[in-house]
């Protein structure tokens, strides 16, 4: 700013006035300031600004993988409200790396994030609570805001918002699909069980199979990570073990997306011998053959949600825990048995 005065032979003071808007100088000092600005490639230095409390800050999304189909719908969905309210949005990835989530969370501390977006399922062991309160205390006393998205609230009185989808409604929903059209034996492709998505499908599984009245068979539980590999390399060794079931229940799509190439490999046709249903609802579902059953998530409204919650929690403070509905969208994978 020193170099801009001396070239536009003005002060300091009349250069910051000039590109704060918020003095009236004459359109002759403007001229010169600003020709000065353009020929020296000046830019304001945005952390005096935010230290200032003159520029709003980022919202920052912190998500373990970009490339997911699900979690890039909750970045979409971020980005979209993040502009629409004039906010940069700034996405990074952890990797399930812990130590790397305690750097991005220091990191947007010290870049006066507006708010930290945590996104996906997590382990919920002490050691996560004890992060989680740790990363909402710190980042309120620097006046942000630490926002969970799909994952549930933290217990105690901490300053944290929580934007969760109805994950146990839509899991049950999917598998009484599948037991009111006469299946009895559903091989689960679920989770690891450490992870907080993948229990609570699992228990709406267990759920619906009690409704019902069908036993749980411990070989037709089969955990696993939430991926396509995962998903083909669980149905063929099934198949491969000659394990008996008329239908899959997936845990995500990607893994329901595996489980048909494996199906398929193996000569078999969806949903004339196996019936399949997945979760999430991703954009290429439909455009699958057979077009797959499956629980659709509002990714995109999580994201759009947990921005606004963030950035309105002083108007809306009651607003701070928010549960979005999932939807069973019925397409053509499942067959009903006779």
């Amino acid at each position: 700013m020193r170099d801009v005065a001396a070239k536009a032979g003005v002060s300091v003071a009349t250069v910051s006035r000039t590109l704060a808007g918020n003095y009236p100088v004459s359109a002759d000092t403007r001229a010169r300031v600003m020709a000065a600005v353009e020929s020296l490639h000046y830019v304001v230095n945005v952390h005096a600004k935010a230290l200032s409390g003159r520029v709003a800050g980022p919202i920052a999304l912190v998500i373990k993988d970009i490339t997911g189909p699900s979690l890039a719908q909750v970045a979409a969905g971020v980005e979209q409200e993040a502009a629409s309210r004039g906010r940069l949005s700034l996405v990074c990835a952890t990797h399930d790396d812990r130590k790397r989530e305690d750097d991005l969370v220091q990191l947007m501390r010290e870049q006066h994030a507006a708010a930290v977006l945590l996104v996906g399922g997590a382990v919920l062991d002490d050691g996560y609570h004890q992060r989680m309160a740790e990363y909402a205390r710190a980042l309120d006393a620097a006046g942000s805001r630490l926002v969970l998205v799909g994952r549930p609230a933290l217990p105690g009185d901490l300053p944290v918002t929580v934007v969760e989808y109805d994950n146990r409604g839509g899991a049950f929903q999917a598998a009484d699909q599948l037991l009111s059209a006469g299946h009895r034996r559903i091989l689960f492709l679920g989770s690891v069980p450490e992870l907080s998505t993948g229990q609570q499908r699992r228990d709406s599984y267990l759920h619906a199979l009690r409704a019902h009245g069908v036993s749980h068979t411990e070989e037709l539980d089969v955990p696993g990570p939430y991926t396509r590999v995962s998903g083909y390399q669980r149905t063929r060794e099934a198949l491969a073990s000659g394990l008996d079931f008329t239908a899959i229940l997936a845990g995500t799509d990607m893994v329901a997306v595996g489980a048909l190439a494996a199906l398929r490999e193996a000569g078999l046709d969806v949903p004339g011998d196996v019936s399949l249903v997945g979760f999430d609802d991703v954009h290429f579902a439909a455009d699958l053959t057979p077009a797959l059953t499956t629980v659709r998530v509002p990714y995109e409204d999580l994201g759009r949600t947990a921005v606004r919650l963030a950035l309105e929690r002083e108007e809306r403070p009651a607003d701070d825990h928010v549960v979005l509905s999932t939807q069973l969208v019925i397409r053509q994978s499942v067959a009903t048995l006779r």
